[in-house]
C-alpha cells in the first residue's frame, strides 16, 4: 500500500504532525511546482497547494492511482471537480472547514459596513483631501438575509449578533433548525428577497447555486439593498448585476467575480455602487496555524486507519 503524503507546506513546519517513520508515511512537498515531487502514483494522501487555481490542483490527478485522499485547503472545492471524474472509487474528497470561517466572516462583515458606511467614497476624498461628510446607511436595524448557512454563514451571523440588526433570515439547500433560528429551504428564497435590506450569499458553488442570482433574484430584492457575494462568482449573474447597478438600485460588495480574476476594462469595475476585493476572504494570517491544525489531525487520523473529517464527496469510479 502506498504512503506517500504531498503537502503544499514543509512537513517540519506542522506542528503535531504524525513522525513520519513511526507512522509509516513519506513526506513530499509539492506547492504546485512543474515538477513533481515523487511519481503521483505512489502518492496515497494529497493535499491540493493552495491558491494556485484549478488547474494546478487537479493536474496529478489523472497519474494518482493510488491515492485515497483528497485534501483542499479551501472551503469550497468546486475547482477540484474536472479532476475528480479520472480517480478510482472510493476516494475521499475533504474540504477545510474550520481553516476559513472566522476569516471569511470578518471579511463579509467589513464589505458590509465599508459599503453602507460609504467608505470608497470617504478613500477617494482622503485622495483627493476632500472633506466629504454626510449621511450613510447604519447595519443597525437591517434586515439580513444570509444565503447558504453551513459553517462560513453560521460564523457570519455570530459577527452580526453585536450589530442590532432587525432580523437575521437564513436559507440553506434543506429546511433546518439552528441555534440562532429556523433555516428556510432554497425554494423559499423569493418570498424572503424582498424584505432583505442586506443579502448575503456564503453558498458553496454547485449546479444548484450556479446563476442562482440571476436577473428574477435581483428584481425581488427591495429598492436599495445592498448584495454581498463571499461565496464563488459564478452564484452571481455578472450582467444581471451590473444592469441593476447601473440603474442605481441597487449596491454590491464582492469578494469574488465571474470571471475571475477580474479583466482590466471590465464593466464590473466601474459599475456605481459596486465595491470589489480581489478574493480575500481566506488568505490571512489565520490560515497557515489553521491549516496546520487541520492537516496534523486529518493526518493522524490517516494513519491510524480512523475516518478522515470533512468529507464532502466519495468518488464513484
Amino acid at each position: 500500500m502506498t504512503t506517500d503524503v504531498w503537502l503544499p507546506f514543509a512537513a517540519h513546519d506542522i506542528p503535531g504532525l504524525p513522525e513520519a517513520s513511526e507512522a509509516g508515511l513519506t513526506y513530499r512537498f509539492w506547492d504546485g511546482g512543474q515538477e513533481f515531487p515523487a511519481d503521483p502514483a505512489d502518492c496515497a494522501f494529497y493535499v491540493v497547494p493552495y491558491l494556485q487555481g484549478p488547474a494546478v490542483a487537479v493536474r496529478p490527478l489523472p497519474e494518482m492511482s493510488s491515492v485515497r485522499v483528497v485534501q483542499t485547503l479551501s472551503a469550497g472545492v468546486d475547482q477540484m471537480d474536472a479532476g475528480l471524474k479520472c480517480l478510482r472509487p472510493g476516494v475521499r474528497l475533504c474540504n477545510a472547514r474550520g481553516v476559513h470561517e472566522a476569516s471569511t466572516a470578518e471579511l463579509a462583515l467589513a464589505l458590509i459596513l465599508a459599503s453602507l458606511r460609504g467608505f470608497p467614497r470617504f478613500f477617494e476624498g482622503q485622495r483627493a483631501q476632500e472633506w466629504r461628510t454626510g449621511f450613510n446607511p447604519s447595519l443597525a436595524d437591517k434586515s439580513v438575509l444570509i444565503v447558504g448557512y453551513g459553517a462560513i454563514g453560521s460564523a457570519i451571523e455570530d459577527r452580526l449578533a453585536p450589530f442590532e440588526c432587525a432580523r437575521v433570515a437564513r436559507v440553506a439547500r434543506s429546511a433546518r433548525a439552528s441555534e440562532r433560528g429556523p433555516v428556510r429551504p432554497l425554494a423559499e428564497l423569493p418570498s424572503l428577497l424582498p424584505d432583505a435590506d442586506v443579502v448575503i450569499l456564503s453558498t458553496p458553488l454547485t449546479e444548484d447555486t450556479r446563476g442562482l442570482v440571476d436577473a428574477d433574484f435581483l428584481a425581488r430584492m427591495k429598492d436599495g439593498a445592498l448584495l454581498v457575494n463571499v461565496a464563488r462568482g459564478p452564484v452571481v449573474d455578472t450582467k444581471a448585476l451590473i444592469a441593476e447597478l447601473e440603474s442605481g438600485r441597487l449596491t454590491a460588495a464582492l469578494d469574488v467575480t465571474d470571471p475571475e480574476p477580474l479583466p482590466a476594462g471590465h464593466p464590473l469595475w466601474q459599475a456605481p455602487g459596486a465595491l470589489i476585493t480581489p478574493h480575500v476572504g481566506g488568505p490571512t494570517s489565520a490560515f497557515l496555524p489553521r491549516a496546520h491544525r487541520l492537516l496534523a489531525a486529518q493526518l493522524t487520523k490517516f494513519a491510524a486507519g480512523r475516518p478522515v473529517d470533512n468529507v464532502v464527496r466519495t468518488t464513484a469510479g
